[in-house]
């Protein structure tokens, strides 16, 4: 019949071959009824499986066509082996009763089960399905009351299988002909008696022989809504499948009939029957319900005058072994006498149970089959091998294991997991399944479970412990446990390292005993150092396999004494072992026959000792006598006690106090000592150490130092004499406390920092006031004179006032302490899921005071993650168990509550049901809608699928019942696998369901998370044309239509899913099909480009299916031949032109013939040196820069100051660089940068500071609300006078003030931008962020550095500044002019010298008492300048110096010492200088005539001493003097050659660039590569919020998203930080290194560049010289492009972290007060336009934040403060 309705279904099944989807037939048989439905592929799901061997068929019923049913040859179950119902020439009528056997919906139950008859009779089809038509819930809602297609089918049947027989008869239950193959209920009955079918299995009766063979039905009936007294019930139908002597007369046992058989299982007595309501359709009459006597026969197979079923009263009831929720399948084995229960569970897992023989359950174990998908009903064991299960889910079957015994290393273990299949085998140390074991058969061999672990083979040595003197050692072993007879086995023990002897067993089986021989002497392993013993493992060795271990002892007590020197009796009598002291010899022995004595000494307390007394501290240098007693002392001289009179020397200490150990050593014995069980010390100490005031020194006396205060000198010194009267100190001084505020109540942590704060504890014990309140000290905490901290005590109302300390006198702070009232005043949200992870926000004020601070949940639990301002508390709620609303806590101090009547209220979790679809391709991005309930309590939610990486995406919540999310790309799926589980996290927590709390209470280990969604992931979808062509042309201004081809997938892909565009312009669908989109654009397609791209986008796939050609029509065709007309006329023009005049130039080049001749010639010489040069230098710059050579790195601090305000601003009247320091005899130590900003005092009038510290807190406050400081800038901006360069000063200010609150600057920073981006998407988006032109952009700036100065740190600086190192070693290798800089070897032109000046090396030898180094050889050209010699020798010695450390080239004196008793001073001017046309020329090495290898000193000058005026210089380069003569016979033409040819050392710039291609290549490649260990967060956080911005405003075109991201960070920061090393170094950057980098920092910008480099021969040089390399550089930026935005994305919260990170690194370090008062400058100068703007803006307006900022302005403008301001 056709299909009258699409069903649908949420899964396919996996069906055999040739069941899949199909299309429903036409019209065929009887009672075909006409439908109104379209036809359509619908998914089949398998219903009933059953092999009839003897037929050699397979019946296969699925759900398609109603419930038809096929027969497929078991050989090949491809091949169908009966058609049915059958077609052409063998039609035979088919009722709708032969089609319809099984269920026809994927959720309603089908079971099945093939009957033989004996004698080759026909097989029969038991088929039991539930009911699926009207008034079921498997009815299709269409309103189609007419379609009663199933009412016919019956429940139960019996039907015909004969597939060799009669067609006819196929399928039907009509056999005998008979109505009772069947069980139907009545149509009015079938809504209250629906039954649901589980399983169909036989029962053979082969014992005993009278037993009837049966077939069983396991069903269950559902309770009926309407009905209270219908339970829901589980059913066992019986069908007796016929008599035995039946079977054995005529072998032909016929089938009961059904009616007759339908019988519940286990009847009691007969009174306990009785028969239903008449529902079943039969041929008897209506009976009543009424107890009916039965006969003995009857309850077996039912009464044969009774046409309905039988029910038992009373039901069979037990009680539940095991409870778990979500059980799906059940299989049971008998084991050992145990019985193992395995169970399926919906969730994938496979439970083990294990229970004893009172069906106790003794252990639990499970394993993870299939995530999310349930186990099949049908489990069962392998039929060959019973140790494997077989079970199914719904994409995989699986043979597991019965057991896992080989994790279990030891007995122990084994035996512990109480596992019925695993025991020890003993012989072979393993534990195994029994069968597995050899000789399991044999006693002893295999130790089970229900022994207990007790019977674990062991063994035990009767004597452990052995003497290393004992003469000829055995070992006496006993055997514990599950061993057999080890009589006439190979048995050894064995004993490591290959050392084996032989063993004999001996005793009784039930009692075996073995005796081992002790390895030989001289085999003992080594004593450890610190031993007096050795443990040796031995295992007893059968038929060469170890079986069991155990330990024994060796030891020797001669040890004892050199491993306790200092107590060797004591610690030899009170050994482990039976040692012997021998006072004699002064030795431990092991046997007293060794020394005559040595019973004479039975205890340790009998030993000769020191008596342990306390000794007075001694003060450092002094000489004093002590006394030492001793106790038992063996001297013939003395009996009992003897006292020893030692006299130390002088000791010494320079600590504050140090304890020497007191020893007596015997005068005969050097290395015996007498025994001095605790050790007896004596302390020495230096009054001059350690105290730094007259407390701590006076506080000394304590601790037993004599020591005195010299208030003159400031010092702690020994007191020589008794002092005459108590001194005293001076009052104490407080310099600081913290923190400034705290709560009413008390209990604040208040630290006090100063000096003189008593000199013990005692002194300062209720000494310590704020005002009039006691502040309690800690004990602690206290630090002599230093440091109080003290507990603050409670205050009757708010006040402020000083903190005191008294001790004999009064200091008092100079800041004041405040107690403050906290006001708590609301919570948002309210409320919240129960699970936690709602986000809230506690307003109030004053809330930051205090030490420490407590939100509590309902008393109890703690909300986490807190930070807090003045006015807010923000922190993250935890999970509870109930939903309720719970108070809120704000708790100061551990006190009471500030919090009054504040609640939040605990709701249910939301709750996902659904998610759709539930496929993706692998390129991501496709939009799956979450469905389900309570979804406005969920601030955040992301999505993730496990399997193919860890990347999250953001989803979005649209209403309190939908949530939309983009599934993530996959990276390691395979097409067609299973699908991958999905996660979602709602508010941070992972989202689960609501499981059974008895299942996580019980099996804790169970309660893992299992995802109940999945995610399938498909190949992406296939598009191309219609004919496959990758060119379409188009005429412009004609309407477009696009036929698109698409693959057939099994995404399921709806029509808004597609998105085709044409360029830019978007392509309207209009239709779509499982193979075809249509498109059409009515608008005109006119583009500066003739080619535009047709790209169709799903999800995040985008591909490009082909180029539109823009056709020019037959104008241009016109226009093509007119100019190639004009083209041929000019040709003949030129060529005659040409002839007339090139026998001219014939002439003219025969003349030029002979200069070109001589210039090449030249060329050819200059060149081959610039190669040589290029050769030699690259390999000698690198073996120089080699040279280990610190970095020196400028502290962040400074790195920031310098890259915020590069240049002079308003701020500051000059600009600031590091002060140089004066280089003394020691280099001095690091200089500190002076700046306003950085962290020091504020410096303004006192009188002042209270009104500008409020108005700056205030202020604060204000520019800590966002709406207030977006709006304040947006103000600045719109005024005309507030210039560029203001604007980056504002910007630069605010990133200092707010560099505390990273997060917060950068929301901010994120909104401004998306508003310049509005800005500049409807102009020309290219163009944004090109320029600073802006605050934002400033601040982008700035972000971008505090984000990337680590990894500038980390990774770029290295390259960097040995890049620097090597352009200023090149531009060193070569003649430099003193005057102009030029240089023979440079990377810009403009920078080149261009003449050949043949310049010699020359190796000084130095020396200079400076920088770590006295002398060293320094490489110098004989044509450099004394200052340029003297710049070289610095560089030389301080290069592990920062340069701001060096002493200038004015401040030293180069000496050279000619001979021993000659020496000169050099200088750039003297008496000796060269004169020309009345100029002097500047003297060089040359000029002096230094020698190769001579000796020259530097040291600083004198600064008294004055040096000759470089007034009236010769402007010329410092040449070698040389003769007038010479210079007279140069020829004309060689000067002139100079002249006119000076491009020819163009070629030094290449040889430059040569050198230093290695350190620039190393440079890019750090700059643009990732790190594993540190990937760029900052650069991936924000290129991601780039494309997020530039997807929402349609903006598709790459390269606009390329420039974007290239103007944001290599323009923005990369290039900045190369044209200026100085903000990163602190370093010497000359004008000279500064134009190289500008030649590198272009080629870096050019690589960064989309647009092609037009270049010709009169390009500029600086482009030239690197353009062979530009498209591979560019290459390496777009790789890197690529990779950031492969990254895995990042959320809110890590970002967050990440910045708080940066943030709390560096805390400190500004002095925000001051960057807030220069902002407030520009509020006070833009007041009205302020006010204004807040004013206009309707949430500032509502919160009333103009009134705070004239509150501000009111505070500042004070008029205490217009004195202050104007200062």
């Amino acid at each position: 019949r056709p299909l009258c309705a699409p069903l649908l279904t949420s899964r396919a099944g996996r069906a055999a071959a040739g069941v899949g989807p199909r299309p429903p037939p036409g019209p065929r048989g009887a009672g075909v009824a006409s439908c109104e439905h379209p036809r359509v592929l619908t998914n089949n799901y398998n219903k009933i499986l059953q092999p009839d061997p003897e037929q050699g068929v397979l019946v296969v019923c699925g759900s398609i066509y109603q419930g038809l049913c096929q027969l497929r040859s078991m050989a090949n179950i491809s091949a169908v082996a009966v058609r049915f119902p059958p077609g052409g020439s063998d039609s035979v009528a088919v009722f709708p009763s032969m089609l319809n056997v099984a269920a026809n919906h994927p959720n309603a139950s089908t079971v099945g089960l093939v009957l033989r008859r004996g004698g080759g009779g026909g097989a029969r089809l038991l088929v039991a399905a539930t009911y699926t038509g009207f008034g079921s819930p498997f009815f299709p809602r269409n309103n189609s009351l007419e379609d009663h297609r199933f009412e016919n089918t019956p429940e139960i049947a019996i039907r015909a299988l004969n597939a060799r027989g009669d067609l006819a008869k196929l399928f039907t239950f009509d056999i005998n002909p008979s109505d009772d193959n069947i069980l139907k209920i009545k149509a009015g009955d079938k809504a209250r008696h629906k039954l649901s079918f589980v399983r169909a299995f036989l029962q053979h009766g082969a014992t005993p022989p009278a037993r009837r063979p049966y077939a069983y039905l396991a069903l269950n009936s559902e309770a009926n809504a309407g009905d209270k007294e219908s339970p829901a019930h589980s059913l066992l139908a019986r069908i007796c499948l016929g008599e035995p002597a039946e079977a054995t007369l005529n072998g032909s046992g016929e089938t009961k009939k059904l009616t007759e058989s339908y019988i519940q299982l286990g009847l009691p007595a007969a009174g306990m029957v009785t028969v239903l309501d008449s529902v079943v359709q039969g041929t008897g009459p209506a009976c009543e319900k009424r107890n009916i006597q039965l006969q003995p026969e009857q309850l077996d197979c039912g009464a044969a005058h009774l046409q309905h079923p039988l029910a038992i009263l009373s039901p069979v009831t037990a009680t539940p072994i095991f409870t778990y929720s979500g059980l799906t399948a059940v299989a049971v084995a008998s084991v050992n006498n145990y019985t193992v229960v395995f169970l399926g569970t919906a969730s994938g897992g496979l439970l083990k149970i294990n229970l004893d023989s009172t069906m106790k359950v003794i252990s639990r174990r499970s394993i993870s089959v299939a995530y999310g998908e349930p186990v099949h009903p049908i489990m069962q064991f392998d039929p060959s091998d019973s140790t494997y299960l077989y079970l199914m889910t719904s994409y995989q079957m699986t043979r597991v294991k019965v057991a896992a015994c080989s994790q279990y290393s030891t007995c122990a273990e084994c035996l512990a997991a109480a596992d019925a299949y695993c025991g020890w085998c003993t012989m072979e140390t393993r534990c195994s399944l029994q069968h597995e074991c050899t000789n399991f058969t044999g006693a002893n061999f295999w130790a089970s479970v229900s022994g207990g672990v007790q019977q674990c083979p062991s063994m035990t040595i009767l004597e452990p412990e052995i003497s290393i003197d004992k003469e000829n050692p055995a070992l006496i072993i006993q055997i514990n446990g599950t061993i057999p007879n080890l009589n006439g086995t190979n048995v050894s023990c064995d004993y490591g390292n290959n050392i084996h002897t032989v063993a004999r067993v001996a005793g009784d089986y039930v009692n075996q005993f073995i005796y081992c021989s002790l390895l030989p002497h001289e085999k003992y392993p080594a004593f450890p150092d610190d031993q007096d013993h050795v443990v040796v493992e031995t295992s007893l060795r059968v038929n060469s396999k170890n079986i069991i271990w155990a330990n024994f002892t060796i030891y020797d007590c001669k040890r004892i004494g050199n491993i306790y020197p200092k107590r060797a009796c004591t610690s030899c009598l009170s050994a482990r072992w039976k040692c012997h002291w021998c006072p004699s010899t002064y030795s431990c022995v092991s046997n007293h026959s060794q020394c005559e004595d040595a019973l004479r000494m039975e205890k340790k307390i009998d030993c000769p000792q020191i008596v342990p007394a306390p000794l007075e501290p001694m003060p450092t240098g002094v000489s004093r006598n002590i006394i030492i007693s001793l106790a038992n002392a063996t001297f013939s001289e003395v009996n009992e006690f003897l006292k020893a009179l030692g006299r130390f020397g002088q000791l010494h200490t320079s600590e504050k106090s140090h304890r020497f150990p007191v020893n007596l050593q015997l005068k005969d014995k050097p290395d015996r000592f007498i025994d001095s069980p605790e050790m007896m010390t004596v302390e020495v100490y230096n009054c001059a150490t350690g105290s730094a005031d007259c407390s701590q020194c006076l506080g000394r006396e304590d601790l037993g130092h004599r020591c005195l205060w010299s208030e003159s000198s400031s010092s702690c010194r020994l007191q020589t004499e008794p002092p005459q009267a108590s001194e005293d100190c001076p009052p104490p001084e407080i310099r600081k406390i913290e923190p400034l505020r705290g709560p009413l109540e008390g209990g604040t942590l208040l630290t006090i920092h100063g000096r003189n704060l008593g000199r013990r504890f005692s002194d300062i014990l209720g000494a310590v006031r704020v005002g009039a309140v006691r502040c309690a000290p800690l004990p602690h905490r206290y630090v002599v004179s230093e440091t109080v901290v003290c507990q603050t005590g409670e205050a009757p109302e708010a006040f402020s006032d000083v903190v005191t300390v008294n001790v004999s006198r009064e200091g008092r702070s100079r800041e004041r302490y405040s107690y403050v009232l906290p006001v708590v005043q609301s919570i948002a949200p309210q409320n919240g899921p129960k699970a936690g992870g709602t986000r809230v926000t506690i307003r109030g004020s004053r809330l930051d005071v205090g030490s420490e601070l407590r939100v509590l949940i309902n008393s109890s639990k703690q909300c986490m993650d807190l930070s807090r301002t003045d006015s807010s508390i923000t922190c993250t709620m935890p999970a509870v168990e109930l939903t309720t609303a719970v108070p809120v806590c704000v708790q100061f101090e551990n006190k009471s509550c500030a919090s009054h009547n504040i609640t939040f209220k605990y709701e249910k979790n939301p709750v996902i049901s659904d998610i759709n679809p539930k496929k993706s391709q692998i390129s991501g991005g496709r939009i799956i809608t979450l469905e389900g309930r309570g979804f406005g309590l969920v601030q955040n939610v992301s999505m993730a699928v496990r399997g193919i990486g860890r990347e999250h995406t953001r989803c979005k919540v649209h209403t309190d019942t939908a949530i939309t999310c983009p599934s993530p790309a996959a990276s390691n799926v395979t097409v067609g696998s299973k699908p991958a589980p999905v996660d979602f996290y709602l508010n941070g927590r992972l989202y689960t369901d609501e499981r059974s709390a008895l299942d996580e209470e019980m099996y804790p280990e169970e309660a893992l998370h299992i995802s109940k969604f999945s995610l399938g992931y498909y190949a992406d979808p296939q598009f191309s044309t219609a004919k496959k062509e990758k060119w379409i042309k188009h005429h412009p201004g004609e309407p477009l239509t696009l036929v698109i081809h698409k693959e057939p997938d099994s995404l399921g892909l709806e029509s808004n899913e597609y998105q085709v565009k044409i360029g830019l312009i978007s392509c309207e669908i209009q239709i779509v099909s499982d193979k075809v989109i249509h498109c059409s654009i009515n608008e005109s397609l006119s583009s500066s480009e003739r080619q535009l791209p047709v790209t169709i986008q799903v999800g995040k796939f985008n591909y490009t299916i082909a180029m539109l050609h823009l056709g020019g029509g037959e104008t241009a065709i016109i226009v093509s031949i007119v100019i190639c007309s004009i083209l041929l006329v000019l040709s003949v023009v030129a060529l005659f032109v040409f002839c007339t005049k090139s026998r001219r130039a014939e002439r003219y080049w025969q003349k030029t013939l002979l200069q070109m001749e001589e210039m090449e010639s030249q060329i050819r010489e200059e060149i081959r040196k610039g190669f040589a040069e290029l050769q030699t230098d690259m390999t000698d710059l690198t073996k120089e820069l080699n040279r280990s050579q610190g970095i020196p790195f400028l502290e962040y601090k400074h790195f920031v100051t310098r890259t915020f305000f590069p240049k002079c601003s308003s701020l500051y009247e000059e600009c600031y660089i590091l002060p140089s320091q004066q280089l003394s005899s020691q280099v001095g130590s690091q200089v500190q940068e002076t700046h306003p900003l950085l962290v020091g005092e504020w410096k303004i009038p006192e009188n002042c500071r209270p009104n500008m510290e409020e108005g700056i807190s205030l202020f604060s406050t204000l520019l800590n609300n966002k709406h207030f400081l977006i709006v304040f800038v947006h103000a600045l901006e719109q005024q005309k006078d507030f210039a560029v360069r203001d604007r980056c000063n504002l910007a630069s200010l605010l990133t200092i003030a707010l560099h505390g609150k990273l997060e917060y600057y950068t929301s901010i920073m994120k909104d401004l931008l998306v508003d310049l981006i509005d800005a500049s998407a409807s102009k020309n988006p290219k163009l944004m962020l090109r320029r600073t032109e802006s605050v934002v952009e400033k601040m982008l700036t700035n972000w971008m550095s505090i984000c990337m100065y680590s990894y500038l740190r980390e990774t770029v600086g290295e390259p960097f500044f040995l890049l620097i190192c090597a352009i200023k070693q090149q531009i060193n290798k070569g003649s430099i002019d003193a005057i102009t800089g030029k240089a023979r070897y440079t990377l810009n032109e403009e920078w080149l010298l261009r003449e050949n000046i043949e310049a010699k090396p020359r190796n000084l030898n130095v020396s200079f008492q400076g920088c770590g180094m006295d002398s060293l050889s320094v490489r110098a050209m004989d044509t450099d300048t004394l200052s340029q010699v003297k710049e070289k020798i610095l560089e030389a010695f301080c290069k592990n110096v920062p340069y701001s450390q060096w002493p200038r080239v004015e401040d030293v004196d180069l000496e050279w010492f000619a001979t021993s008793t000659d020496s000169y001073i050099l200088r750039d001017l003297d008496d000796t200088s060269v004169v020309e046309d009345g100029r002097k020329k500047l003297n060089t090495l040359a000029h002096y005539k230094i020698p190769e290898g001579a000796s020259l000193a530097m040291s600083l000058t004198d600064k008294k001493d004055t040096t000759l005026s470089r007034g009236n210089i010769l402007h010329l380069f410092p040449v070698l003097p040389t003769d007038e003569s010479v210079e007279h016979k140069k020829s004309h033409r060689q000067s002139h050659r100079k002249k006119v040819l000076p491009e020819i050392y163009l070629t030094r710039l290449l040889s430059t660039k040569g050198t230093l291609q290695k350190f620039l290549d190393d440079l890019f490649k750090a700059i643009l590569s990732i790190r594993d260990d540190k990937p760029p967060v900052a650069v991936k956080y924000f290129f991601d919020f780039l494309e997020e911005q530039a997807e929402k405003r349609g903006i598709t075109d790459p390269d606009t998203l390329h420039i974007w991201k290239t103007n944001s960070l290599p323009l923005r920061f990369w290039v900045n930080i190369l044209k200026n090393p100085q903000f990163v170094f602190d370093i010497d950057k000359t004008d000279h290194i500064d134009a190289c980098l500008s030649v590198i920092a272009q080629a870096f910008i050019d690589a960064c560049s989309l647009s092609d480099l037009q270049l010709g021969k009169d390009s500029p040089t600086n482009k030239l010289l690197y353009a062979k390399e530009i498209p591979e550089y560019r290459k390496i930026v777009q790789r890197y492009y690529k990779q950031i935005h492969d990254m895995p994305p990042l959320s809110e919260q890590e970002m967050n972290a990440h910045l708080a990170e940066e943030s709390r690194k560096y805390r400190n370090e500004f002095n925000t007060n001051v960057a807030m008062a220069e902002i407030y400058k520009y509020a006070k100068r833009y007041r009205s336009q302020i006010v204004a703007a807040l004013d206009a803006n309707p949430t500032t307006k509502r919160t009333q934040l103009q009134h705070k900022f004239e509150q501000v302005i009111a505070l500042m403008e004070d008029n205490i403060y217009e004195s202050c301001s104007e200062a």
